[in-house]
Formats: C-alpha cells, structure tokens, sequence
C-alpha cells in the first residue's frame, strides 16, 4: 500500500539520523547539555476552520520570544497553515488534510486515499517528527488522542522512551456538557487525559466556565489542571488599514460564517444612511457561489461595505476597527479582548454549542453583546440597530472581569518549571 511503503522510507531515514539526534540530548537517559536549547512541539489536527493552528501559532511565538534559545515545532493539518507568517525559530509541519462531510464523516482532502490510509499516514508521519525533533515538552491542542486517535502511537512512544513532559492544552469551552461527555467516551478521551498528559491548560478562567464539566474523570486530572486565563494578541506586522472609521466583521475561517455575513449585508442595503463602513474579512473557508454573490452585492453598496477572502495579520485590522461583528470563536473572542473593542457576537450553535455557550456567558459579564437568531430575530432592522449601536457600546475593559489575558504570561511561567532538568528527571 502507498502508505506503508512511505511510512517504511520515513522509518529508514529516522533510524538513519538517531545518532546523530541522541549526540544533542539523550531524553532516556536524562542527560542535557550544558546550555540545552528547548525544543517545544505543538500538535494542531486542524480539521475545520483556522482556530487551532492560530492557537498554537500565538503560544509558540510567545514561548520563543520569552526565551531566546528555544525552538517551537507546529504540527497542523490545515490548509492555509503556508499562508500565515510564523515568529522565529517557528516552523510548521503540514499533516495531510481531512475534510469533513455534511454526514460527519472525514475524507481526504486531496490525496484520493480513504480515510483509514489518511489517518495512518497522518500518524506515522508524527511519530517520525516527534522521534526525530525528540521535544522537551508537547503541547496538545484540544483532541487528547488527536485526530481519529491518529496521535496514540506517539504518546506511548514519548512515555515509553523519554522524558518529555507532554500537556493537553484546551480552550475555555469544548461543547455542550451531555454532547461532548458522549463523543469523549467514544474517542476514549478520559482515560488518555490521565494516562499520558503531565498537566491540563485551561485558556480561560474557571470562574467563568470549565470545559470539563459533565466529564467523568479522576481526581488526579484535578490535581493538574492549571487555569491560565485568555490568550493576549498583539499585532502581528501591519495589515492595510481604511483611513476612515470602520467595523471589522469576521466570521472566523468562514466555512460556516454564510448567516453572519448575510445579515450584515441585509443591513447595509436596508439602510442606505448606516455608518461607519463595514470591512469584511470572510476567511478562506467561505468561497464558490455564496462568495461571488456576496461579492455582487458588496460592490453594488459602492464602498459602504469592503470585503476580503482572507488576511494573515487579522490582529491588526482587529486594532484599527470601531467595533467588530463576529461568530464568537476563541481566537476572536481573545482579539476582541486584547483590543478591547465593543463586539457583536453572533454564535453558531451547530455543530458543536461552544461559540453560544461563550457568548451567553459573556454577555452575562458585560463582556460583548449577543445577538441569538433565536431569541433576537433574523430581521435587518435588528442588525441595522445592533450596528448603530456599537459605537456607543462599552468595551470588555469595563466589565466586572477587567483583567483576563493572563494567558501567554501564565503558559511562559510553567513552561520555564516543566523545561527545568530536575523537573524532567523527576519523571524518568
């Protein structure tokens, strides 16, 4: 089979270099060098939409900036992972990429293998990565035995014969508690969570929700959760901005973002007086048909609306906005708080209730206003009077919680305790 045969030379070239890879550090034998240099990998499946790779991509820039000799490793399924800049001594690995069906199912993105041959591929080619760039700590982005159990073999390879310290970090809201207990329990989530992970990061704060809630889970993945608060942004480089006022609308990755934008555009064309000009971004997952009709009728708004598929440097557009109309994933949800800009949140609630649960929470704090198709309507005029509005809306700075994004610090500090020799040996 095509993937065996790969897999076979990916093995023959590591076996070709564990020599030469074990002169660096000899994680088995606890042995560092005198001036070690970090090697930090981050596991991104990235599957769907933009947010993981994002993620790790803002801690890997934060970790190599906090200490000049450490270098950071991104493993990431997505498409779009080569149109992004990465800070330095980042670098990425582009897994093959999956894409999901309106059943559920996956298929390959653009190989022509099935899913199982995918999958395999996908794992062997981070078990060579993970051998052969032998990290001193793993972070896990949010899937604890990754894609289709796709990273297993490579924990249990990391347990087995080093001392890497291995972390599964999550976002501040996975799903709703009954459904993400059930598919958990079918990817044996649980247990991989207290078998392999030395710590939980949590990017949000337990006093305003807790991902794990409805899980069934030991009293040891308690003792090892840490609670690290939001993750800052800041800009990365400067993106082209208006010269006049405008509001930034980002449906994040776009894939599912039709709704948002359409109600946007409703607007505008309702109410030929309505300011300030709406720059939208549509991400590089809204495309074909919907994107061209989108395009027809911002054009025929004569400038009141801008548009864009997609803009690496979302930060800084993020920065010059009045306000911003997005769906409320993490990512967003961290920049609307960074640049403390008056947000409209318009949540997704399927397939996962994420983007709804963290905004109905944080308009409870003051934090951003919602603005739910089913309790608000899918008028333009409500819309028109949300936008109208936004100016004058209070940004999160005001809130009762003023000071969230404790996050990137939080994650500097306990990687420089788990890096530490003492610590590592105490595991061996």
């Amino acid at each position: 089979m095509r993937v065996q045969a790969l897999l076979r030379l990916l093995q023959c070239a590591h076996r070709e270099v564990k020599g030469q890879r074990l002169q660096y550090s000899d994680h088995s034998a606890g042995r560092f060098p005198e001036t070690p240099a970090p090697r930090v990998l981050l596991y991104s499946h990235d599957t769907f939409g933009l947010g993981h790779l994002r993620r790790s991509r803002t801690i890997a820039g934060a970790l190599t900036k906090a200490n000049d000799h450490l270098s950071a490793l991104i493993l990431t399924g997505s498409p779009v992972a080569g149109r992004f800049t990465f800070p330095e001594r980042v670098d990425h690995i582009r897994l093959p990429g999956v894409t999901k069906l309106t059943d559920g199912s996956y298929v390959s993105e653009a190989l022509g293998l099935d899913i199982d041959e995918t999958t395999a591929l996908r794992a062997g080619l981070i078990r060579t990565a993970v051998e052969k760039f032998v990290p001193d700590l793993v972070i896990v982005d949010k899937e604890p035995t990754g894609f289709r159990g796709e990273l297993l073999q490579s924990l249990e390879w990391l347990k087995e014969n080093t001392n890497t310290k291995i972390v599964l970090g999550l976002r501040d809201v996975l799903d709703d508690a009954k459904a993400l207990a059930e598919e958990w329990d079918r990817k044996g989530a649980v247990s991989a969570m207290a078998q392999f992970y030395d710590e939980i990061w949590v990017y949000g704060l337990r006093n305003i929700y807790n991902p794990l809630q409805g899980l069934d889970y030991p009293p040891s993945v308690d003792e090892r959760m840490h609670w690290t608060g939001y993750l800052r942004r800041d800009s990365w480089g400067q993106a082209e901005r208006d010269e006049e006022p405008y509001i930034l609308v980002t449906p994040g990755g776009g894939g599912d973002g039709e709704l948002l934008v359409d109600q946007v555009l409703q607007a505008y064309e309702t109410d030929p007086t309505l300011t300030p000009r709406a720059h939208i971004i549509y991400g590089p997952f809204l495309s074909g048909q919907t994107r061209v009709e989108f395009e027809e009728r911002v054009e025929a708004l004569n400038g009141r609306v801008v548009s864009l598929g997609f803009d690496s440097r979302m930060e800084s557009l993020m920065a010059g906005a009045q306000g911003v109309i997005a769906m409320g994933g993490y990512n967003t949800f961290c920049e609307i708080l960074s640049f403390d800009k008056p947000a409209i949140i318009m949540p997704r609630k399927t397939p996962r209730l994420e983007q709804y649960i963290r905004a109905s929470r944080a308009e409870e704090l003051s934090l951003v206003r919602m603005l739910d198709p089913d309790r608000d309507g899918t008028s333009a005029a409500v819309m028109v009077a949300a936008i109208r509005d936004l100016p004058n809306q209070k940004p999160p700075s005001t809130s009762k919680y003023p000071d969230l994004l404790t996050g990137l610090e939080y994650i500097v500090e306990r990687v420089d305790v788990l890096l530490q020799p003492e610590s590592i040996k105490a595991t061996a």
